[in-house]
């Protein structure tokens, strides 16, 4: 057996499906040969987003894979390396490497010196026998800890280089583990006795499949929820308890309630500090629990940490809890107070949210969006900038991993390969992206890999032809030189590479537009709505 087919046998053990990539590699080749479908992409940076989106919505089990050429396909994909890397995603990348006799000769670019920085690991098959030692190291990584992608170059002279014996591989069992007991009953006691408590839930309670347990404890002790952006939809935001997802832009109880907690509870979340999340307010008393020790006093400073799986943790604090009262808290109370803040919230903001102006307002077309699909069976995933920070605040995620929220860094252009993963991992759902005229021109080429490679997404497009974010800082550019300005006809452009494209400039015919893009998803054809919009520049932001 070649080095190549001993790879591809053991995605095959592993349960990969199917391998994104970019030739030359010769592991696409093999992987058809293995009846592990190939896709092709048309940049590197999609294709790793594609594999990312895949990992999460199997919180890590059935792990997305990426693989591209050496040289400059290697060093396209870095910046889908560290985007993965920075949202914590388990995602396994196989550069082709050049030959072991100039893998590390200047200037040729080594995946595994070169990519160290921005994955979990990183590794080189020094030979063909080694191969099984090295991906069973990779799988086991992917499968433990804190996610980030695990880097596997393969030498281009080691590819066709045969094992000296026949290939010894079993599939990677994960192993999780949980907290101290004893920390266990001080934050408890501290959860307790707190007068303000709030939960506050990252990410991986998606890997964890925590949900259930958050869900629990935030009912047992009458706990208002708010979650990163990574952790958006971990808690049903149609719940009493809920008070959204905190970024940039947040719904104003997410602060508010921030601001007066006495103890804040963090689960499953890195409190990485990021100017695209929510800060922390000083002075709070926090427990963090967290998967990875470097994760602890990294960001906030804490008082107690809890090492271990989210579910394990919230299970142990769930029962630690039980010991200490004697029933559930009255949830109506702070829930009515919760109530009132959304709904006085969500006033000041219904005049846009529903407004008839033309242009449109980007919001009135993401509410008309939300009140149209079918929120239960929906993927949607926003991009960076003007979109995530109008639909995040607005848009009530119902379901686990309904919404793929991030944040930490944000790289135009994310969302449609998170779309089309998804719609692999979840061919039965409505996969939503939504982006702006700046991201599409980062990506919207692999609009025609969705075509070609049959994968009837929804991507809607909020065209204001203009970088609308850009604009307070760029005013004598903007004035003088019209640096701000972008234009483009995208739905033209769907249209040419074989999907659907729609401009839409009316109001009213935004949902009847929703509508049409569905049907064509459901007939199997990726659709490109185009929304021309103002240069809305108004986000939901309050100060602590």
């Amino acid at each position: 057996m070649k080095a190549v087919e001993a790879v591809v046998e053991i995605l095959k053990r592993e349960g990969v499906e199917c391998l994104i990539g970019y030739p030359v590699n010769h592991v696409l080749e093999y992987a058809a040969r293995w009846d592990i479908r190939p896709i092709i992409v048309r940049q590197e940076r999609i294709g790793l987003h594609m594999a990312d989106a895949m990992s999460r919505l199997s919180s890590g089990k059935n792990i997305g894979v990426f693989a591209m050429q050496h040289g400059p396909g290697s060093e396209n994909a870095f910046g889908g390396v560290a985007q993965a890397f920075g949202e914590g995603v388990p995602i396994l990348v196989l550069p082709m490497g050049y030959a072991r006799r100039i893998a590390h000769i200047r200037p040729n670019f080594n995946s595994t010196e070169a990519m160290a920085p921005v994955a979990k690991t990183t590794e080189p098959v020094t030979s063909a026998d080694e191969v099984p030692n090295i991906m069973r190291r990779a799988f086991t990584q992917l499968r433990h800890g804190r996610g980030g992608p695990c880097v596997v170059e393969i030498p281009t002279d080691v590819m066709n280089e045969e094992l000296s014996s026949k290939l010894h591989y079993s599939p990677v069992t994960s192993t999780r583990y949980g907290p101290d007991g004893a920390d266990v009953a001080k934050a408890a006691e501290m959860l307790v006795a707190a007068k303000d408590p709030v939960i506050y839930a990252g990410g991986g309670v998606h890997f964890a499949e925590a949900w259930p347990q958050l869900k629990q404890l935030a009912e047992l002790l009458a706990i208002p929820v708010c979650t990163s952006l990574s952790g958006k939809s971990a808690f049903p935001e149609d719940h009493p308890l809920s008070l959204g997802a905190g970024g940039l832009a947040s719904p104003k109880a997410v602060h508010q309630y921030l601001h007066a907690a006495d103890v804040i509870l963090g689960v499953g979340c890195s409190f990485t500090e990021t100017s695209f999340g929510i800060a922390m307010p000083k002075g709070k008393r926090i427990i963090h629990a967290t998967l990875d020790p470097l994760d602890l006093n990294k960001d906030v400073e804490i008082e107690m940490g809890l090492l271990g799986d989210a579910a394990l943790t919230l299970e142990a604090l769930i029962g630690a809890v039980e010991g200490l009262i004697d029933g559930p808290r009255d949830n109506a109370p702070v829930a009515a107070e919760i109530a009132a803040v959304y709904e006085e919230w969500l006033a000041q903001w219904m005049p846009k949210l529903t407004s008839d102006q033309n242009p449109m307002t980007p919001y009135r077309v993401l509410w008309d969006l939300q009140n149209t699909v079918d929120k239960d069976n929906i993927i949607i995933t926003h991009d960076a900038g003007s979109p995530r920070d109008q639909l995040s605040p607005f848009w009530r995620a119902t379901k686990p991993l309904s919404y793929l929220g991030w944040g930490k860094t944000t790289q135009l252009g994310y969302g449609l390969g998170l779309a089309m993963g998804a719609k692999l991992a979840r061919p039965d759902a409505l996969c939503i992206n939504v982006w702006g005229d700046a991201a599409i021109g980062f990506t919207g080429m692999d609009f025609e890999t969705a075509v070609r490679e049959r994968i009837p997404i929804l991507s809607i497009l909020l065209n204001n032809f203009s970088m609308a974010i850009e604009l307070k800082i760029m005013e004598v550019s903007t004035e003088k030189y019209r640096s701000t300005d972008i234009s483009g006809n995208y739905a033209a452009m769907a249209r040419s590479f074989g999907g659907y494209g729609e401009r839409v400039t009316d109001p009213a015919e935004i949902i009847p537009a929703i509508q049409r893009g569905i049907a064509q998803t459901e007939a199997g054809v990726p659709a490109l709505l185009e929304f021309i919009t103002d240069k809305e520049v108004e986000i939901s932001r309050f100060s602590l």
